[in-house]
């Protein structure tokens, strides 16, 4: 089976799959954590590799950026390609000054002022949720380490999926706030509402890169290597002893 989007051959992917948005972190997924790491597609750039990750098959997909992107291709790993659950791992903007950079957000749900939710089905507004399981087991595994202290911490609540990157909304931003929403990024809806329509289970772990409150932010390089955390809690939540 080759898509439109994916080269790989049949078999190719695991069930299960991590899901960066940028190619190069893909790369250092794949070279970093996989054991016996391939690549299994390349078509405009975009790698995927599988391997096994602590003895269990596990895969690696760049999804590129923004909600279209990232549904275009889980489509095709749920629809073609076999694949079970994805976790994006990726960056996000930190709303509550209480979450700071190179945190990790767990985010069970995804608010969204794309329409391209309400293309599914007409008149209705769907919830954008993560798959409990998943959740679950990425929360345990991010237990340990934020028992250690003085590092990253690990934020678990609802986060807001947007089309715009650079449009300025502070009285949004406040008032998602205000609601308990802990991060701003652009794929997590999209993501959750592909896995809900193909029969699949997603979640996303976010590194935390900047903060609407303040200008510090993660360097780009920093951006590309500093979730490191992030890829082992999620790494961890797809092993099989963690499925529900």
């Amino acid at each position: 089976m080759v898509t439109a989007h994916i080269s790989a051959a049949p078999g190719d992917f695991a069930p299960d799959v991590l899901m960066p948005g940028d190619p190069r972190r893909a790369r250092r997924i794949a070279e970093t954590i996989l054991q016996d790491a391939r690549l299994v597609t390349d078509v405009r750039g975009i790698e995927g590799y599988t391997g096994t990750y602590r003895g269990a098959p596990l895969s690696v997909l760049a999804s590129g950026m923004g909600m279209p992107s990232v549904t275009i291709y889980a489509t095709e790993l749920f629809r073609f390609y076999g694949v079970h659950r994805i976790v994006r791992v990726g960056t996000a903007g930190a709303l509550p000054a209480a979450v700071g950079l190179r945190d990790v957000v767990v985010a069970t749900a995804a608010h969204t002022d794309s329409a391209m939710g309400s293309r599914r089905i007409d008149g209705v507004h769907l919830s954008h949720t993560a798959s409990f399981g998943l959740v679950a087991a990425a929360a345990q595994a991010a237990e340990a380490g934020d028992e250690d202290g003085g590092g990253p911490r690990t934020h678990i609540g609802p986060v807001f999926t947007t089309d715009h990157f650079y449009l300025e909304r502070p009285e949004l931003f406040e008032r998602l706030e205000a609601h308990g929403t802990l991060a701003v990024e652009m794929e997590a809806a999209g993501l959750y509402a592909t896995a809900a329509a193909e029969g699949g289970q997603a979640l996303a772990v976010l590194t935390i890169s900047d903060h609407v409150r303040h200008p510090e932010a993660l360097t780009p390089a920093e951006r590309e290597t500093d979730f490191d955390r992030a890829v082992a809690i999620a790494a961890t939540a797809l092993l099989p002893e963690t499925k529900s």
